[in-house]
């Protein structure tokens, strides 16, 4: 995937207006011709609160705008046919599609059983706090609305392992039925962390498998994406994944990428993941997410030289993906550790004009978040740019120093012009010596992220002395190169 660059083409306050398909179709050629070659594309089905859904609250995953559920015939996101026509549109303009997968919990249930439970401790799933009692439980999925068409099955308790709420009592707590147990391959979290909300999938109920693939068939036959991101892996039975991407890569004939959402920022429970699962997926590396947080909010005492040390991509980067903020990150969200706005130009020049993994731009720093005022990320267009026409070649590390570093990608004959030397600091400006080789000798390097307006003169062995302003990145890059970036993108 050599200069690939994947986008989250979503954020959690999109107005709840069904035109987000509409936007996607009308802006594929625009994310082509800016350096995005691969979209992931929010859940598409029907959620437990319907047109304001934001997709993680999973209903009907057969209803994809089709039906009037949970209180509309739209999703958030729009139609059925608007999705279909979206998902064509993007690949037909050369942007590969990745469906959003969420199968651990569902939501909104048609009706009740009474089903035998223990209650579990928040903090600790494995120890019983009282058992032999009975509860309300909101598991019976019927869909109505949609009347058995697609498929006649329907979710009841035998499906689920568990629940947080007795309708009964009208009492939350962490209620697991009788008969079941949590999944051990799971992570460690609450000693067990295979129950998150909702009601829990039953990953070792052979109904409940053959249910989860079936759809999945019928969803690559009607949508025909391209791979896949999965929501929260770390609370699924780690075979079941593994198990499921076969499966679906079998039936689809292609080897369909996929990335699984593992949020940790402990790099030693992504790696396990990893192995556990043999390797079938790639990761979003959340570890290199807070490294970002804690060199922006450690007023210039960071370690930046160690930036990438406890880092899936800096670890197992044919396994990273990549990425600043998302949408559970940004203001607002349960897992909110936005990446302070100083930072982000350096946190995206450490992912896009590097060599390693498979970075992923957030629509909230491309376009804004205007619910939280939030414009988008200076110079981010500009890096993109960067990152599909010239960044590449080797990649020599300057990595020598706790506040100034930087890295030069040297450029190959294959791309006119490629090579850039990328120099950045948390704490006060500085100058950084780095060597481009000699085919550079004597050339002028200016900073097309527009801090400098005097170019970098390298000397006869292709070395140069490139500064960078207090807490900012510049990139520097040939004559021609600079001169180009000028006529394309305003600063």
């Amino acid at each position: 995937m050599e200069n690939k660059t994947l986008m989250q083409y979503f954020e959690w306050y999109l107005p709840e207006n069904g035109l987000h398909w509409d936007r996607c179709l009308a802006q594929a050629k625009a994310l082509k011709a800016s350096g995005i070659d691969m979209v992931w594309l929010p859940p598409a089905y029907k959620g437990a609160a319907g047109s304001r859904s934001v997709g993680y609250d999973v209903y009907d995953t057969y209803d994809l705008g089709e039906f009037d559920q949970k209180g509309s015939t739209a999703t958030k996101y729009g139609t059925r046919e608007a999705y279909l026509k979206a998902v064509k549109g993007l690949q037909k303009a050369g942007v590969e599609v990745y469906t959003d997968i969420v199968l651990n919990q569902m939501m909104g249930a048609d009706g009740t059983e009474e089903v035998a439970a223990e209650e579990n401790a928040g903090n600790n799933r494995e120890l019983e706090l009282r058992d032999d009692f009975k509860i309300l439980a909101w598991t019976k999925f019927l869909f109505p609305g949609r009347k058995g068409k697609y498929s006649d099955f329907c979710w009841s308790a035998e499906n689920f392992s568990g629940t947080d709420w007795d309708e009964k009592t009208k009492k939350g707590g962490i209620y697991k039925f009788e008969g079941k147990e949590w999944s051990r391959q799971t992570d460690t979290e609450n000693v067990n962390y295979d129950y998150l909300m909702g009601v829990d999938l039953d990953m070792s109920c052979p109904k409940t498998v053959e249910a989860l693939e079936t759809w999945g068939r019928w969803y690559i036959d009607t949508v025909g994406m391209d791979g896949f991101r999965l929501d929260a892996v770390k609370h699924i039975s780690y075979d079941f994944y593994e198990n499921w991407l076969k499966k679906m890569r079998e039936h689809a004939g292609k080897e369909m990428f996929a990335v699984g959402e593992y949020w940790s920022p402990d790099l030693g429970r992504l790696l396990h993941y990893l192995d556990e699962v043999s390797g079938s997926m790639s990761l979003f590396d959340v570890p290199l997410h807070f490294a970002f947080l804690a060199a922006a909010t450690s007023n210039g005492n960071y370690d930046m030289g160690a930036i990438f040390r406890d880092s899936l991509v800096g670890n197992r980067p044919q396994c990273a993906v990549t990425f600043v903020d998302n949408h559970d990150t940004q203001p607002g969200q349960a897992l909110s550790s936005f990446i302070p706005a100083w930072f982000k130009p350096l946190a995206y020049a450490l992912i896009l004009l590097r060599k390693d993994g498979l970075p992923c731009v957030f629509y909230g720093d491309y376009y804004g978040i205007p619910h939280d005022g939030i414009g988008p990320v200076p110079g981010l267009r500009t890096l993109l740019r960067l990152r599909k026409k010239w960044a590449y070649g080797e990649q020599r590390d300057y990595l020598d120093d706790s506040s100034l570093v930087g890295f030069v990608r040297t450029g190959d004959e294959e791309h006119p012009d490629s090579g850039m030397a990328v120099v950045l600091t948390d704490s006060v400006e500085g100058k950084k010596v780095m060597e481009m080789g000699s085919r550079f000798a004597g050339a002028a390097f200016y900073d097309a992220m527009g801090h400098f307006d005097q170019p970098v003169i390298l000397d006869g062995e292709g070395k140069g002395e490139f500064p960078a302003r207090g807490g900012s990145v510049s990139v520097w890059v040939p004559e021609p190169v600079y001169r180009e970036i000028c006529l394309e993108i305003e600063f």
